[in-house]
């Protein structure tokens, strides 16, 4: 994998700015489960910190199938512009956002090398598939932009391999593996329910793990300086505001991302209606464009 500062820098979106908002204009259940019956709260936990594990312990989580299904819808309609997520496992072009092609369900690219983990993984699945002649062209331009090894054929084989249920299950094994599992363990961790998950998870995704500026790590650590997540005793709504701050802050400072729609009229939304739990009906914008999941 492509590694920049110690870890994946992504970095990137299909529509973070308002000329690829333009270019790229293409492009569902409350579950709560009972507390488990050896379940007791340690004694020096406040009763912020109590109630908000009562929570979380009581109300489904986002490995939830229902939960995720929703997660992996609105990360669609802030990188595709649709809700049709399983449409875009053939998904690839170059933006020109300096990260070359970028392909699959969540934007693999060839920059950052998660789009050659695709492959490899694939080709582990499937040893003779018409991707695996790249892994060699995939390797030569990690870090950069460059298509060299790859033009003229790669777009098209990507597009054909990716009607294969193996080239599918790469693209969702790399995506859980990488950004979705460590999302959700980490806001698990933090105390928090279903929205923040997702809100950690749709963070990975933009700006990759790790601790190096701007990403996930940082975001996270920027945070923390200024609230504390609930399983530290802090308040929920109220950390998972100062996170968003800390995200918008950091989209900021490259121009692919200055449309903040996906934090400001989306998750943001969310929090403010009090929804913690993810729970539907959902509706939102992003890039101008109106969504909703309904119940």
């Amino acid at each position: 994998m492509a590694w920049e500062s110690g870890w994946q820098v992504r970095s990137r979106s299909r529509r973070g700015s308002p000329a690829a908002a333009a270019a790229h204009h293409r492009r569902s259940m409350k579950s709560n489960k009972p507390l488990p019956r050896n379940f007791s709260a340690p004694q020096n936990l406040n009763a912020t910190c109590l109630i908000g594990m009562l929570c979380l312990a009581m109300a489904a989580d986002l490995t939830d199938p229902d939960k995720k299904e929703i997660a992996m819808k609105l990360v669609s309609s802030f990188e595709n512009s649709s809700l049709d997520w399983r449409a875009q496992f053939k998904y690839i072009e170059d933006i020109g956002d300096g990260r070359g092609y970028t392909a699959g369900i969540i934007g693999f690219t060839t920059r950052t090398g998660d789009l050659l983990e695709v492959v490899r993984r694939y080709t582990d699945l499937k040893p003779d598939n018409v991707l695996a002649k790249y892994i060699g062209a995939l390797e030569s331009v990690l870090g950069s932009d460059s298509h060299e090894g790859l033009d003229p054929g790669f777009v098209d084989d990507w597009k054909a391999a990716a009607e294969d249920a193996e080239l599918q299950r790469a693209q969702e094994e790399e995506r859980d593996g990488v950004y979705f599992d460590p999302a959700v363990n980490q806001a698990k961790s933090d105390g928090l329910r279903a929205l923040g998950q997702f809100i950690y998870y749709d963070a990975i995704v933009m700006h990759g793990g790790g601790d190096d500026e701007n990403s996930f790590g940082s975001i996270r650590a920027k945070a923390r300086q200024t609230a504390s997540p609930p399983a530290e005793g802090g308040e929920e709504t109220a950390y998972l505001h100062v996170f968003l701050d800390a995200r918008v802050e950091a989209m900021k400072k490259e121009q692919a991302h200055s449309d903040t729609s996906r934090v400001d009229t989306a998750q943001r939304v969310f929090l403010n209606n009090g929804n913690l739990d993810l729970n539907l009906p959902l509706e939102w914008h992003v890039y101008g464009d109106y969504y909703q999941i309904p119940n």
